[in-house]
């Protein structure tokens, strides 16, 4: 019997060594994947993956900020006053950080949180309850006391955090007054203040926009904060504060700067050990929603912040399903292997609206590499910050 293929894509997680700031992160990338190749037995070919997480990266970088540098660029921007914080996501490793340098900077914050969930789906009441009180969270605004008056205690069902008692504290401990509101209006927070920050990620440029035509003065995001370094601190040119993670109590890790040059180098170093032509990509937080917990994962601005240009664009595929449920209904065994390999040789370049690629998935390659890193490598204890993703440009014929 003649050899056929009999594996689709592959994702390995790739150990490396632990990352430091100002380490030679394309020489480690490089050399780890070659090992793991040498090492367990696998070739590499040309469009495979290599991708790096955004965490190592921006510690080679260096790029980090204390809460003090947060605080300061805060005051800076808005002075003495009272500052409006809308729509943060719960979360003790992405925002409570970020929070104490805003409180440190502010004489006075008024922390708007949406409900029952946040952006990402970390929910504050359960949405049946909402309703069961007679609450409309597309119009009303509850104060702390209304919201636990009509709802008690509100423990995350995964940390065990009470998000508004964690928050509240956490701003008066900076010695910084507090009021908490509940509301899903931007321009609720307008009877408190005219000085707003917008802690939203993928809906912040609305938010924005919202706020300024109610006649907000003072509108930042996120996004705007540590954009140049501020005394010697890291910065995002482009994302600010948003995709940071907690490093220590009082410093974060920003995300990670552009790096074409680094992943150019990367691609230069496996193609002169193997003469084959990798991708290589940054990647963080996948896209994706857990059904059971309700969170979607994507907390980053992007899913991939640098990569090169073989993975610019998105799937041109056909479904295999359709195709053998539709065109091809009245063959089987090798008459519809071999109909279905000829429709595929003979796709065309771009098969938006077709029938045939119904169903296929329309995001960018990035976003859909990304996501499968993401699962590969884990956020805890595996040591993979490296992920190598094989044959996910092969398709049935290959």
């Amino acid at each position: 019997m003649q050899n056929q293929r009999c594996v689709g894509t592959v994702s390995r997680g790739i150990r490396c060594p632990i990352i430091r700031e100002g380490d030679n992160l394309a020489q480690i990338v490089a050399d780890s994947v070659l090992q793991a190749a040498e090492n367990e037995h696998f070739s590499l070919h040309d469009r495979d993956v290599v991708a790096i997480t955004e965490s190592v990266v921006a510690r080679a970088q260096g790029n980090y900020a204390t809460v003090d540098d947060i605080a300061a660029d805060i005051h800076a921007k808005f002075g003495d006053k009272t500052v409006g914080v809308i729509f943060p996501i719960l979360s003790r490793n992405r925002f409570a950080i970020c929070l104490r340098g805003i409180a440190k900077g502010a004489k006075k914050v008024v922390l708007m949180l949406s409900y029952p969930s946040d952006e990402v789906g970390n929910e504050l009441v359960d949405l049946d309850r909402v309703e069961a009180a007679g609450v409309n969270p597309y119009s009303d605004v509850l104060t702390e006391a209304e919201f636990r008056d009509k709802f008690g205690a509100s423990v995350h069902p995964f940390t065990g955090v009470d998000y508004i008692a964690y928050y509240g504290d956490l701003v008066r401990s900076c010695g910084t007054e507090v009021e908490i509101i509940f509301a899903n209006r931007p321009q609720a927070i307008l009877a408190y203040t005219d000085a707003v920050l917008c802690c939203d990620i993928h809906t912040r440029r609305h938010t924005k926009k919202v706020l300024l035509e109610h006649g907000a003065q003072v509108v930042y995001g996120l996004d705007d904060i540590l954009t140049a370094p501020y005394n010697g601190s890291g910065y995002h040119e482009q994302f600010g504060l948003l995709g940071s993670n907690k490093a220590t109590e009082d410093r974060i890790k920003l995300f990670p700067h552009p790096c074409p040059d680094m992943l150019a180098d990367i691609q230069t170093r496996i193609h002169t050990a193997t003469g084959k032509t990798v991708e290589v990509m940054v990647y963080g937080d996948g896209a994706f929603k857990d059904p059971q917990g309700k969170i979607w994962e994507l907390a980053d601005p992007v899913v991939s912040p640098s990569h090169t240009a073989g993975l610019i664009g998105t799937p041109n595929e056909l479904k295999l399903k359709y195709l053998a449920d539709n065109d091809f209904a009245d063959l089987k065994g090798d008459a519809l292997k071999l109909a279905i390999q000829d429709r595929i040789k003979a796709k065309q370049g771009n098969l938006k609206g077709q029938m045939a690629s119904e169903g296929t998935t329309p995001r960018q390659l990035t976003d859909l590499i990304g996501s499968l890193c993401d699962l590969t490598s884990g956020s805890g204890d595996k040591g993979t910050p490296v992920v190598l993703v094989q044959g996910y440009f092969d398709n049935y014929t290959d």
